[in-house]
Order: C-alpha cells, then structure tokens, then sequence
C-alpha cells in the first residue's frame, strides 16, 4: 500500500511538473519571452504593440520591445542573431542586397520573393501583407499642385530645375532606388537636395524651405500640412507591402503565434495606419495607448 501512494505521489508530482513546464496557469499557453523590433519611427513600434497586446493577452509569454534599431538591415541582422525574434518588414527590403533576385516592380512578385527568399537564406516567416504600403512618394503644397497643375512626377520635369527637393538621409544613398536611380529613370534631376530626418521633411516643405519632398505614403505628415502625393506614373519605386515577420525556430516553439496575429493579416489598410500614426505623431500619444484602443474597437481584446 505503501509503495503504491509512493508511486501515485511520484506520478502527480511528474505531471504537475510537466505543466507548469507547458505553461499550466495559462490554460495550456506556452510560456516564455520574445523580442520584437521596431525601427525608429511610429509605424512599426505601433504594430508592435499590437502584436505585444494580442500575444500575451492569449498566452504567457513574456513580450519585450526593442525600439529604436536606426534601420531595416539592422532589424533583419538583430534577427539573424537572434538578439530579437520578431519585426514588421516591408516586401521592398529584397532590394537591399540581402540575397539574389529578379528585377520586377510587380507586388505580388516582389511579396513573393520576400517570402521565399528570407525563409530559404534566414530562416524568417515572411507572413502574408497587413493590408498596407508604405512606400517613397514625392510631394508638394497643396497651392503648388495646383498653380502647375501637377498630378504625376513627370510633371515636375520642366520644373525640377528651379526646385529644392528635401529627402531622408538614406535615400540619398540607396543604389537600386536612390536619387542618382531615379534621376536615370525620370529623365530629370532637382537644382539641389536637402538631405535631413524623415520627420523633418514635412515641415521644410510647409516652411517653403524647399519645394518637393520625398514622403513615406502613410506618414501623418502628409495629412497634417496638406500635401498632395505625386503619382509615381513610371513606377519607379517597388512596392513596400507591411508584413509581420517572425523566426521560423521561435514559431516552432511557439505555434500559437501565427493565429493569433491572424486577425491583423490583410486587415489595415493605408488610411488607417496612417490615422494611428497621426495620434502618435500629432496628437503625441503612445504607440501602445493608440494600438491597444485600435484591437478593443476591432474587438480584438476586452
């Protein structure tokens, strides 16, 4: 009799060790902690939010923010180097030289290449759009759009001689989609770039301190001070499509992850994640403040 309780007691303590190891206060939830990464401006550190919000209110994992990583490439090597496991990337990373591609400006093509070229060269989940682009767009004043009636960026062409066009620093630099790029590809090039923060841009622009600026197409900027985005009409600029993008060793130890962003996939179009960056950036709220009240009045959280 005795051995027998000895045995049971063994079992029940066995058991009781292997779901607290499972995460037994959770339901069932894994338990443990990931990193998720943002880059410097609003964007991606409200959707990390997100995904933080939506994560640990269904499990027990842990969710740590790291903000403030000053670029795309820094994101995706923070991740190789597993300092963090998870980041909102978009699909014209592939243009940076990260691995081998086609040339297209195709999105579905460019999505693809994404998807199948950071899984098979580093082993990262590309998952399926949030419903959003954020890509480069040339924009002026409202009143300048109308005196020379510009509607595209060829129409700047017998103008851009006498204009000041204000740029992020980065694109200066950037080879495949860069100004010398553009400059070859339009036919045209400004009297003279003003390099500067991206979140500088707007306000040069409003002050006339120059006359174009080069925007990111869901900065609130753009609504903020009244611009008017040109039609990229030669289709110089790839497509930056909005994904989640995860390790591929982090969702097999945590399977439970890609359901529960699911909701999120193909969900924010580009006037709403604009609105949310306008909060942020305008209006000076959090970016968890701003993403958690978006998922209570999608019904995604209580």
């Amino acid at each position: 009799m005795r051995k027998h309780s000895f045995v049971v007691i063994a079992l029940v303590l066995i058991l009781s060790v292997v779901v607290t190891a499972c995460g037994g206060s959770g339901g069932g939830a894994a338990s443990g902690t990931i990193k998720i990464g943002t880059q410097t401006y609003s964007e991606p550190k409200i959707l990390a939010e997100m995904y933080k919000a939506l994560i640990q209110d269904q499990t027990d994992i842990k969710v740590e923010i790291v903000p403030d990583l000053a670029a795309s490439p820094i994101v995706i090597n923070s991740m190789k180097s597993n300092d963090i496991q998870m980041s909102t990337l978009y699909s014209g990373e592939i243009f940076n030289d990260h691995f081998e591609i086609e040339d297209t400006k195709e999105r579905s093509e460019v999505l693809k290449q994404a998807q199948e070229g950071f899984d098979k060269n580093f082993g990262f989940k590309w998952f399926d759009p949030l419903g959003f682009e954020n890509t480069y767009a040339f924009t002026v004043r409202k009143e300048v759009a109308d005196q020379y009636n510009l509607k595209t960026v060829s129409d700047l062409n017998d103008l851009a001689q006498d204009m000041k066009v204000g740029v992020d620093t980065t694109w200066l630099e950037r080879e495949s989609d860069g100004y010398t790029a553009f400059t070859k590809h339009y036919g045209f090039s400004f009297a003279k770039t003003f390099p500067m923060e991206i979140s500088l841009v707007y306000k040069a622009v409003a002050d006339k301190d120059v006359d174009v600026v080069l925007a990111y197409t869901t900065d609130p900027g753009i609504k903020e001070y009244n611009l008017q985005t040109l039609e990229d009409d030669k289709q110089f600029f790839p497509p930056y499509d909005a994904s989640p993008v995860i390790r591929k060793d982090t969702l097999e130890q945590y399977p439970e992850i890609s359901g529960i962003i699911s909701p999120l996939i193909g969900h924010i179009d580009a006037e709403t994640m604009t609105s949310l960056n306008y909060e942020v950036d305008v209006n000076k709220r959090t970016p968890q403040d701003v993403a958690v009240e978006y998922l209570k009045e999608q019904g995604l959280l209580k």
